[in-house]
């Protein structure tokens, strides 16, 4: 489908709208990591900074603890996705390759799941992970963010739906047992479907602050995200400070996106589109 000459202009501005749109909380952010605090209080919010402080970065790497929160987002990162692509695949694999009289319902019960609005089950989520007690420690959002979602079931099973059928019967006639066909036939052909997965997770888990403030209160417990609360308290704000941290946690989220955003259209289109 092209786009009319008439309408181009009006497609530009839409898109120009929308960059301004995006880009502007970035540079206000930008600016105000930049300001000494009483140059961000005597200055327009969008003036450009006259001396480019960089005091701010400095003190929001030491007083937000960024390393330990680095180390602790790396963990929850390494331990979560693995286990999430693990239990995704076997879902995805089980799904598709075998018939069975609960089938439709576990199809149901995802879609449910992410209907529902996720606030009115977090209090039995909650009680659940307190009973466990796993409360204040890093094996609650860990097994929160292992779990499987509708988006990766529905791209797991357009991938398996590209894998003959032909695989399996030839690997069991030698012998092969289900476990050994998903090990060695199964998993590695889903490889592109998983790298995509992995990186979206990763986003999401850096992105996240509701479930590890709320899971992990723990001052040697916090994660990039939910550093930034060191900033702001009761009686005073220090927003050069909090700006400085947020383009700091910000730096690895980007760099992965730009690093990897072509696997991640390239994973979601193959997943969408079956051969």
């Amino acid at each position: 489908m092209t786009i009319s000459s008439r309408l181009k202009p009006l497609y530009y501005l839409v898109f120009a709208c929308i960059t301004v749109i995006v880009l502007i909380p970035l540079f206000l952010v930008l600016f105000a990591s930049l300001k000494p605090a009483a140059e961000l209080a005597a200055s327009s919010p969008i003036a450009i900074p006259d001396s480019f402080y960089l005091g701010n970065l400095k003190t929001a790497f030491i007083k937000g603890d960024i390393l330990t929160g680095f180390k602790n987002t790396f963990i929850l990162i390494v331990v979560s996705v693995v286990l999430n692509m693990i239990l995704g695949t076997m879902t995805a694999y089980i799904l598709n390759r075998f018939d069975f009289r609960l089938k439709k319902l576990i199809f149901a019960l995802f879609t449910v799941a992410m209907v529902v609005p996720f606030y009115t089950t977090e209090v039995a989520r909650f009680q659940i992970i307190k009973a466990l007690g796993l409360y204040n420690t890093l094996y609650a959002p860990t097994l929160i963010y292992a779990g499987t979602d509708l988006l990766q079931i529905f791209i797991y099973l357009q991938f398996m739906e590209k894998i003959s059928n032909q695989l399996d019967e030839s690997a069991m006639m030698d012998g092969a047992s289900y476990f050994r066909i998903f090990r060695s036939i199964i998993f590695p052909l889903m490889v592109p479907a998983t790298a995509t997965l992995a990186i979206i997770k990763t986003v999401e888990i850096m992105n996240d602050m509701y479930i590890p403030f709320l899971y992990m209160p723990a001052k040697k417990l916090h994660t990039l995200s939910t550093a930034l609360m060191s900033f702001v308290g009761e009686r005073a704000s220090y927003w050069n400070e909090l700006a400085a941290a947020i383009l700091i946690i910000m730096l690895p989220t980007v760099l992965i996106y730009l690093f990897f955003q072509r696997y991640v259209f390239a994973g979601l289109m193959d997943g969408a589109v079956k051969g």
